[in-house]
């Protein structure tokens, strides 16, 4: 990953973060600002422990049947990243993080993963060898 991302997203995004609930609580004051950063933290590890457990299920229930839980396994890290993302104080963070919640947003995502992996193994970037071992 360039050092010009690294840089946006450990120094750019908090600082954004800060400046936005500033902002915010130049407008509804300190306690409703605070309220909201705690409310969206315990609503959002809540949602996330729920939807966390249920794609343990259906990970559980694809293995047993012998496929291979790859969709569910995707949405189990991006699940984990939006718990990241709403234990994290900040307004655009817990956008982020309830947008993973969505699973039609964490559909689109995948296909779109899928999309540009497809393309980077059809242009020779990425190769794939199989091998089958006696």
């Amino acid at each position: 990953m360039p050092l010009q991302y690294l840089l946006v997203l450990f120094i750019g995004l908090p600082l954004l973060e800060l400046a936005l609930l500033i902002k915010l609580h130049g407008i509804v004051g300190l306690g409703a600002t605070f309220a909201l950063v705690l409310l969206t933290g315990i609503t959002g590890a809540a949602l996330v422990r729920r939807q966390g457990i249920s794609i343990l299920f259906k990970i559980q229930q694809e293995t047993a049947r012998g496929n291979l839980p790859a969709p569910q396994l995707m949405d189990g890290v991006m699940i984990l990243i939006a718990g990241a993302l709403l234990i994290t104080p900040g307004l655009i963070t817990d956008c982020a993080g309830f947008a993973l919640l969505i699973p039609f947003v964490r559909e689109q995502i995948r296909f779109r993963l899928k999309r540009k992996l497809e393309e980077k193994i059809r242009s020779g970037y990425i190769q794939v060898n199989i091998s089958r071992d006696a």
